[in-house]
């Protein structure tokens, strides 16, 4: 299966346009922290023949066929099985501590949604796995059959923002007990009998908030994200640009208060003069969230929850100059 027959990246001209006043110079790294199928990546060492990029992924069979498709560029690719918020770890191994540019494109990739026996996907049958790398961690099944009711009912809120959650794992617990979990249809059948018609009109798939809840959880992606954009803040050169596309509000709203962090100054009160140590380390590079176009879109129907933000670092932290 060819890596670029079935994958359209999201906001692509966007996200070049954002990076591209920091990735001209020759010698420029970029960091592509999901690499997924290698669209982004791809395209970045196209439209910037003088970069180099690092590219990280969690998943090996993503890894394998981005390797396919980047192979061309030989020297100037550099793949690695990390989990973003490894990326410190990553920049220190390859001993390349500053770097021009970062992309983010956070949530499932489309290779993980397309393959069935991933158990990403609620429109299709498959094993309830959803781990984005199988050589490690515990299985959305293991999730639905060993997590406490209460632990349940916390996820699908908290990751899911699903408000009828106590119902959903009330059902949940009720059906383990007569036999566990292992696959998805039986799943999405539940959720669909639980929930009152009210609900199940709205919002598209009734299952698609418990699926986000328990995609996270197995991945601890929230938790990732957290530390991750941080980081990657952190290791921009002064003058170097980061892009983020997030997929749904828990991850956006992280990446908004980093963002927002960094661009406000942390003066006291009163100053008559702000000392640089004070002064905002980050330039916003979007008013608010930019949205995909409708025409990306119609192209795309991937594309349409889609929420980018960029931020420009324009002075060091006086503990890294220290």
């Amino acid at each position: 299966m060819s890596s670029n027959t079935r994958h359209v990246p999201v906001m692509l001209q966007r996200c070049l346009d954002m990076l591209a006043p920091a990735l001209t110079e020759p010698g420029a790294v970029v960091v592509d922290c999901t690499l997924g199928l290698g669209g982004h990546s791809e395209a970045l060492l196209t439209a910037f023949p003088a970069a180099r990029l690092i590219a990280l992924d969690r998943d090996p069979a993503a890894l394998k066929l981005a390797g396919e498709r980047l192979a061309p560029y030989g020297e100037r690719a550099t793949l690695v099985h990390a989990v973003y918020d490894e990326l410190p770890e990553v920049l220190d191994r390859l001993g390349t501590p500053r770097v021009q540019g970062v992309l983010f494109d956070l949530g499932v990739s489309s290779m993980q949604l397309d393959e069935a026996d991933r158990g990403f996907a609620y429109a299709q049958d498959a094993p309830l796995d959803m781990r984005m790398d199988q050589t490690t961690g515990i299985s959305a099944a293991e999730v639905l059959n060993t997590y406490a009711p209460g632990e349940l009912v916390r996820i699908l809120r908290s990751y899911g923002e699903e408000k009828q959650a106590k119902r959903i794992v009330a059902a949940v617990v009720r059906e383990r007990e007569k036999e566990p979990f292992t696959n998805s249809a039986r799943l999405v059948e539940l959720i669909r009998d639980a929930l009152p018609q009210a609900a199940k009109r709205t919002g598209g798939n009734p299952a698609k908030r418990t699926f986000q809840a328990l995609r996270i959880e197995v991945n601890g992606e929230l938790a990732s994200v957290e530390r991750a954009i941080p980081a990657a803040v952190k290791a921009l050169a002064v003058g170097g640009r980061i892009a983020v596309l997030s997929y749904q509000s828990l991850e956006d709203r992280l990446v908004k208060q980093v963002f927002a962090a960094g661009a406000s100054s942390t003066a006291p009160p009163g100053l008559p003069v702000v000392p640089e140590r004070y002064q905002p380390r980050l330039k916003l590079l979007t008013r608010g969230a930019e949205l995909p176009t409708e025409e990306e879109i119609a192209e795309n129907r991937r594309a349409a929850p889609a929420r980018l933000r960029g931020a420009e670092r324009i002075r060091e932290n006086v503990e890294d100059t220290a």
